[in-house]
């Protein structure tokens, strides 16, 4: 598995170099400089044109996250996703929203990722991710004649807040506009993470209608200073699922959902 695990790296990070997206939407994640300036605080209402939106691309092309059940990496699915979110939010009236992509190893990459919405005084970060299960839920199986594995067990979205977020109350209303959103388009959220078989995937299930969780050990949450969410699309590790989730049908569901969640957000705000 090891040289398809490589091989796949190269494809995905082939995909992010060919892949035309304006400059302008996509920030430049760097290292935070050892002293700056005390940052404003995040606007408490909201302008649409003004409004600074980061849409982040979970993980990176070194560091892909899980791979699918037919051995697709979990980037490519991020990516495509958020580039489709954010074009949805600018052509919305979101002008200045950005697509946060960032390089390099795990962890080094989520501080670069908050640095980058830190520094650019986000007033709301919107991370996109595509879901799998803990290994010991996994099957084997072969496809394209490489040994592959996958959960049908499990499907659907879900979303994820941190009451360690300065803006948790925020971050829960707009988690909650999103998955009342993907709810009214037919989409069912995930509700294994409740379940003592998750093990310490286990969540606390905040909204049991909608599908948020609380998860505080999630850096991107916790230690950006504007209202956070994270996006789980749908499982990649369910071979029908993954299907779907790589149609431009379900792309385009998933992104008018959140797009139409953040314009109702705004409002209110």
């Amino acid at each position: 598995m090891g040289g398809s695990r490589s091989i796949i790296a190269g494809l995905v990070a082939s995909l992010l170099a060919s892949s035309l997206v304006p400059v302008g939407e996509v920030a430049a994640a760097r290292k935070p400089e050892k002293t700056r300036p005390k940052q404003p605080q995040p606007s408490t209402t909201c302008e649409a044109p003004k409004f600074r939106i980061v849409v982040d691309v979970g993980h990176t092309p070194d560091s892909y996250g899980a791979l699918s059940a037919r051995n697709d990496p979990e980037f490519g699915f991020n990516f495509r996703l958020a580039r489709l979110i954010a074009a949805k939010l600018k052509s919305g009236g979101f002008a200045a929203t950005r697509l946060l992509v960032t390089d390099g190893k795990a962890r080094p990459s989520l501080f670069k990722r908050v640095g980058a919405a830190n520094d650019g005084r986000a007033d709301l970060f919107l991370s996109v991710h595509h879901d799998s299960v803990p290994d010991k839920l996994l099957e084997a199986w072969e496809f394209d004649g490489a040994k592959s594995y996958f959960s049908d067990r499990f499907s659907g979205h879900s979303l994820f807040v941190s009451e360690r977020n300065p803006h948790f109350t925020t971050s829960l209303k707009l988690a909650r506009m999103i998955g009342r959103q993907l709810k009214e388009q037919g989409l069912r959220y995930a509700s294994q993470y409740s379940l003592p078989v998750m093990g310490r995937y286990r969540r606390q299930l905040l909204d049991k209608d909608v599908g948020v969780y609380r998860y505080d050990g999630l850096v991107v949450l916790s230690q950006t200073r504007s209202a956070a969410v994270l996006l789980e699309a749908g499982s990649i590790i369910n071979r029908d699922e993954e299907m779907e989730m790589n149609s431009a049908e379900r792309q385009e569901q998933i992104a008018g959902a959140v797009a139409a969640a953040v314009g109702e957000f705004c409002e209110r705000r």
